[in-house]
């Protein structure tokens, strides 16, 4: 069991080094996957960015995906009498609420290019990957030269379908017996937007500082 998401980071950042060569872009999952992500940001002084995306529900059942949306691109999987006149207005409602998102979190810069780049995709935990396997869809069309995902601890269900889609998985714990993401922590507490904010400006400062 890991302490807290700080611990989780840190046993991470180790399994991270081989990419200390990469032209890496962390990509962190707000809001549980932002602790850990700066911290594997902070020990291996990579860039780090957060991954926006927002499932389409279908009409008749909004829990239900048929696609996702990110700040710059889409995914959508046709179902019969869906509409494309639907899912355009849901992505431009789904985009507003993450550009609002967005500025909160990461102020007036812009998000990093990821073209060429190797992508790390960090959360606190997966339990079934099913929307995290739609954002690697979008993540593609956007010719990243590598995708990996890294987590503390998933289900093996989640592993097996994410494996299928990205150059590697990284995770700690393959959990067999898998109640929910925090199971697997001590601490577990929620993750606020202030948290955010506060862990993206403290690794601002902290790179701002190594720089000076």
């Amino acid at each position: 069991m890991f302490h807290d998401r700080i611990e989780a980071g840190l046993a991470l950042a180790e399994e991270l080094k081989k990419y200390k060569n990469d032209p890496v872009l962390i990509l962190a999952i707000p809001r549980g996957g932002v602790p850990v992500a700066y911290v594997v940001a902070r020990e291996l002084g990579f860039p780090l960015d957060i991954l926006l995306t927002k499932k389409i529900g279908h009409p008749a059942n909004k829990e239900y995906a048929i696609g996702a949306a990110s700040l710059t691109d889409s995914y959508i999987v046709p179902h019969p009498h869906v509409s494309e006149k639907y899912t355009e207005g849901q992505i431009i409602r789904i985009r507003e609420k993450l550009q609002d998102m967005y500025k909160k979190f990461m102020g007036d810069k812009e998000p990093e290019d990821i073209k060429g780049k190797t992508l790390i995709v960090i959360d606190d935990g997966i339990a079934t990957g099913n929307t995290l396997t739609t954002t690697i869809n979008m993540l593609r069309k956007e010719k990243p030269g590598k995708i990996v995902i890294a987590v503390p601890v998933a289900s093996p269900a989640s592993l097996q379908r994410l494996s299928q889609e990205v150059d590697e998985v990284i995770c700690l714990w393959v959990a067999e017996s898998f109640p929910g993401v925090g199971a697997f922590y001590e601490d577990f507490s929620q993750v606020s937007d202030e948290d955010v904010v506060y862990y993206l400006s403290k690794l601002d400062g902290e790179k701002k500082k190594k720089a000076d």
